[in-house]
């Protein structure tokens, strides 16, 4: 990227994310359950959400990620329900900005000055391939605690187990498909899935607005 890329994506970012974040902290709220409330993550505040290391992993091999948010299903009236609630409000958050931010491009875009519309693109594409990539149904994505609610209950406690091991397989195989396919034989697994939903999901929202 350019320098004026870089400065697009620096002002993005924190937007995407905070609200990804604080939508977490917010569904938890809401549910029962006040701990991200507590550890003062339900603020808009990029300085709470995000992780240096993460932010340094993302701008360096695109795969980032940024501070959890620390919830208890303990306090939840249903606990498997409301985690994935809880973990299915942040990317219905970016899905929302994309849609905010698709509706803004198609009807003022052409009235915009090009730095405001350019920045706004930024937006639209971040929060899209950020709620797409969360969505993944891999630990510790969202998408890992969605399905949960989905796996049946004979196999809920084989899966909590997988919630908290996963990441380490999850973690092995993004390098693997960052710095052995991509880097020798130039071909991403998660970048031509996210790719794909990703070209699905702008034609939907901007031609469907």
């Amino acid at each position: 990227m350019g320098f004026s890329d870089w400065i697009y994506f620096i002002i993005a970012f924190p937007i995407v994310l905070s609200l990804h974040e604080a939508s977490h902290a917010l569904a938890a709220y809401y549910l029962g359950d006040p701990t991200a409330k507590a550890y003062g993550r339900l603020t808009l505040n990029p300085l709470k959400h995000i992780d240096l290391f993460g932010f340094l992993m993302l701008v360096i091999v695109h795969f980032g990620w940024g501070k959890p948010v620390p919830v208890n299903p303990k306090n939840f009236k249903n606990e498997v329900r409301d985690s994935a609630l809880t973990a299915l409000a942040g990317p219905v958050s970016n899905f929302v900005l994309a849609l905010l931010t698709a509706i803004l491009l198609k009807y003022l875009g052409p009235y915009l000055p090009k730095i405001i519309a350019t920045q706004i693109w930024w937006i639209f594409d971040l929060s899209l391939v950020w709620g797409i990539f969360n969505l993944l149904p891999v630990p510790p994505l969202d998408g890992g605690k969605i399905i949960g609610f989905l796996v049946p209950k004979k196999y809920a406690g084989r899966y909590m187990v997988f919630q908290e091991t996963g990441a380490k397989y999850f973690l092995l195989f993004m390098a693997f498909d960052i710095f052995i396919l991509n880097g020798i034989f130039g071909f991403s697994i998660v970048q031509y899935v996210i790719m794909g939903a990703y070209e699905f999901a702008k034609n939907l929202l901007l031609f469907g607005v």
